[in-house]
């Protein structure tokens, strides 16, 4: 299955199939003339793929190397990308050379922001084995690292030169690893796609069901994306839809301490939260938010996390990308497959956090 991501400066296509990995040498042959290349993983990913990949792209021609880095999102920080830098100075990378992303979220997000500030950028690949990326990071060009006062605030709007998804790699992930990618598929069925919500309340809440109905759940997921992508690449408007629940997400994840609460774990918390909350102020269908609580336990997602401190999720709330002077973007669900956009006073938001 292949979806264009049709933007009109830089088209790409992001291709599905299972097994596609070991038609990567030609795949890359197929975008890029013979060049040097260097793989971006953790030591995770890199152990169970980065091999196989580096002898697939020799075979098709090219010179690659690896740069791995301690898996987890403690590493996606400044000092990382500087090692990267460091690392690719070091092999001769030039502006004619390029970058592959090999991993989940955490190796897609750093490998792109080096990609697009290494020599004021070269072009890169994703090619996501994790169920979060495949669904949602590796697509759409947000790259970005970590700081101590807030996620993702460092970063770059670069589009890869394609996304390869191969289904199979699904199989590595443990189980807390893959059912953690169903906080971001939950999202799409709720903010733009009826037929995927449907398909998650009939499906089963086990891993042999996610594993399954990966093509279909990444395809939906992947279109709902790259289709808003293509509207509003730079977040201007409609792209904020993708950010429900990620509000209150991202400072779960901030506040707990990067990598003790994963992100689509985050987003399931922030979903119910945000949802409860809206639903009582009459923002919201009523009973949705126990809907939404309800699938996410389906799929072992949490729906609440302790400690719970109402000041420190308050504080980086404050720092959130959404925040604009003394209001904050908010998103809500008013109907299953639709999504909007409320502007709510900083202050308010303390709200939205009171449990």
């Amino acid at each position: 299955m292949k979806l264009g991501v049709d933007l009109s400066h830089n088209p790409y296509d992001i291709l599905i199939e299972k097994g596609a990995l070991s038609k990567v040498g030609d795949w890359v042959a197929s975008l890029w003339d013979p060049q040097k290349i260097t793989i971006i993983t953790d030591n995770h990913v890199g152990g169970l793929y980065a091999e196989k990949v580096k002898l697939r792209l020799e075979a098709a021609g090219f010179e690659v190397l690896v740069f791995d880095f301690l898996e987890g999102e403690a590493s996606k920080t400044l000092t990382t990308a500087n090692k990267a830098y460091e690392f690719l100075i070091k092999h001769g990378m030039t502006r004619s050379d390029g970058i592959i992303a090999l991993g989940g979220g955490v190796a897609g997000d750093l490998a792109g922001f080096v990609a697009s500030t290494y020599m004021r950028g070269i072009h890169f690949l994703q090619i996501p084995t994790s169920l979060t990326a495949q669904v949602d990071s590796s697509i759409g060009g947000k790259t970005g690292v970590n700081t101590p006062w807030a996620k993702n605030i460092v970063g770059t709007f670069t589009q890869p030169d394609g996304v390869l998804i191969d289904a199979d790699t699904l199989e590595t992930l443990g189980k807390r690893e893959l059912f953690e990618g169903m906080g971001e598929v939950i999202k799409y069925g709720l903010i733009a796609d009826v037929e995927l919500w449907q398909e998650l309340q009939k499906m089963p809440g086990n891993r042999q069901a996610i594993l399954d109905q990966a093509e279909f759940i990444i395809y939906h997921s992947c279109n709902v994306k790259r289709k808003i992508v293509v509207e509003d690449e730079f977040e201007g408007g409609i792209r904020m839809h993708l950010n429900f629940g990620h509000t209150i997400g991202h400072a779960i994840e901030q506040t707990a301490g990067y990598g003790k609460v994963m992100h689509g774990e985050a987003v399931a918390i922030g979903m119910v939260q945000i949802a409860k909350v809206a639903e009582a102020k009459g923002l919201m269908p009523q009973g949705l938010s126990q809907d939404i609580a309800d699938i996410c336990a389906k799929f072992s997602l949490p729906t609440d996390f302790e400690p719970w401190d109402l000041d420190k999720l308050y504080q980086a709330l404050s720092h959130d990308k959404k925040a604009r002077g003394k209001a904050i973007k908010i998103v809500l669900v008013p109907e299953i497959g639709r999504a909007s956009i409320k502007e709510v006073p900083l202050a308010e938001m303390k709200d939205y956090l009171v449990k």
